[in-house]
């Protein structure tokens, strides 16, 4: 609450939030000298808190959480005809340079990065006045923070778009593209900064709640490392996460992604919200992330009608015999809630079933608040993805990863597996991390699987990332150049 509260009452000049187009080469997001007073050590916390409210405001944007999560055989578009751009990659990988979603996603993602430079800045400016003990590891900790959150910003730049730029200072005036592994060498550098500072603590234990942590650093990481097949670091890094003995799967995998588990000793990170429990007046939130994949219904469950789980997903996990699970992550039209919520039957082309991951019951709704999801976070990490990470690493280097995928699998109610394969890591994977942050697509690539699993909607080893958005090549020709390694 007391990071939630920051994010929300902090002056724009503290923020460092004011930024434009990243491609505009001025240091934009600098906090001016003349404004703060870098002696009042009680302000240290204001420019990490900009961050984090660039990430809520910004990373949280729905038509990037949309471009994330459509490009797999798990996910579509749900409504169709409204947005063109976002059915021609739905229906048939049909990418666009000059649609606006990927230029939002490419200054989006870039305005964080810019703000984190501009947040480590004025940090410094700080750390000049710095006497105490205290304050200095305070500043090695809000130092880390804000590294991670660069990193994470950089993890999703290559996610959607590969070799991307890296943006060292904010004056920088040559955006010629890096490779893929010299971005992740970046982030990883932040990361092992945000580790070694960090405390090793869950993010509902930090002072600021909700805070990321040493551990969600060394996720982060380990997600990196996933993707490039270092699976000997998965394994290290995941396995600290488990032997912390910080973290456990929350017990009701049904509420995990409603107001009883906001920030539970599960989550290693998340967009956060709040209305500060009253039934008008201020709220922290996300402008239209939930309303957007909210079902085309009546009342206060209502939303755009966009993301739908597929129809051979749905028949997937049905014929796994997935009951937990199920519920949680299909929002049925045509029947109640498990919470009590009617959902209006389908009409016309609309979707049948919608991403019951971003539902938050009209009980679970502050008294007098009426916007679908309102008060909710937007979960990120999770201890669960750890755990498959962890046996998945473990079955690759040779090992047994049984007891780390069957503590997934006994939440969701399913029997025991016993010498799980790869294959049976990558299918909990699929189910357990359904409908978020474009999981399944990127399990699909970087294991080899996505041109025959894919193939038959469109999908073509060139289609692995979003070409550069044109207005953004307009503005600096050189990222058009072939990507350098640094």
């Amino acid at each position: 609450m007391k990071l939630l509260k920051l994010l929300y009452l902090l002056p724009v000049t503290l923020l460092c939030c004011s930024c434009g187009d990243y491609l505009n080469k001025l240091p934009e997001n600098k906090v001016a000298t003349s404004t703060v007073d870098y002696t009042d050590l009680s302000n240290l916390y204001a420019p990490v808190s900009g961050v984090y409210a660039k990430i809520r405001t910004d990373a949280a944007h729905w038509i990037i959480w949309g471009s994330t999560i459509i490009r797999d055989d798990d996910v579509a578009i749900g409504k169709t005809g409204d947005q063109t751009y976002l059915d021609a990659i739905d229906q048939s990988y049909g990418y666009d340079a000059s649609f606006w979603g990927l230029n939002t996603a490419w200054n989006n993602y870039y305005g964080v990065i810019q703000v984190a430079n501009g947040a480590l800045e004025s940090l410094d400016n700080y750390a000049e006045n710095i006497t105490s003990t205290t304050d200095k590891e305070n500043y090695l900790s809000y130092c880390g923070e804000v590294r991670f959150l660069r990193a994470y910003a950089y993890y999703r730049l290559v996610q959607l778009f590969g070799p991307v730029t890296i943006l060292r200072t904010n004056d920088q005036s040559n955006m010629t593209r890096t490779t893929v592994e010299s971005v992740y060498n970046y982030a990883l550098e932040d990361l092992e900064y945000a580790y070694e500072n960090l405390p090793k603590e869950r993010p509902n234990e930090m002072a600021h709640s909700g805070a990321v942590t040493a551990y969600t650093a060394e996720m982060l990481m380990a997600k990196i490392y996933l993707n490039e097949g270092n699976y000997t670091k998965v394994q290290s890094l995941t396995q600290d996460i488990i032997d912390s003995n910080k973290f456990s799967l929350y017990d009701d995998y049904y509420e995990l992604f409603k107001i009883p588990g906001k920030l539970c000793n599960e989550s290693l990170f998340e967009y956060q919200a709040t209305d500060f429990g009253n039934s008008s007046g201020d709220v922290v939130n996300f402008d239209v992330w939930f309303p957007f994949q909210g079902p085309i219904n009546t009342g206060i469950i209502s939303g755009w009608g966009f993301i739908s789980p597929t129809k051979s997903f749905i028949d997937w996990a049905v014929k796994r015999g997935e009951t937990v699970r199920a519920t949680t992550t299909f929002l049925y039209t045509g029947q109640n809630t498990p919470s009590g919520d009617w959902i209006n039957a389908a009409t016309g082309n609309n979707p049948t079933c919608y991403n019951g991951k971003a539902y938050l019951p009209s009980s679970e709704l502050t008294s007098g608040r009426t916007d679908y999801g309102c008060n909710n976070n937007i979960r990120v990490f999770r201890y669960a993805e750890v755990l498959l990470m962890n046996a998945e690493a473990k079955i690759r280097n040779g090992e047994n990863g049984d007891k780390e995928i069957n503590l997934v699998r006994e939440r969701a109610k399913m029997s025991d597996l016993t010498n799980a394969t790869i294959n049976d890591v990558l299918d909990e994977r699929r189910m357990e991390l359904g409908v978020e942050w474009g999981e399944r697509f990127n399990d699909l690539v970087r294991t080899g699987q996505a041109e025959t699993v894919l193939g038959n909607l469109g999908y073509t080893s060139d289609k692995e990332y979003y070409p550069i958005p044109n207005a953004a090549i307009d503005i600096s020709p050189e990222l058009a150049n072939d990507p350098v390694s640094e």
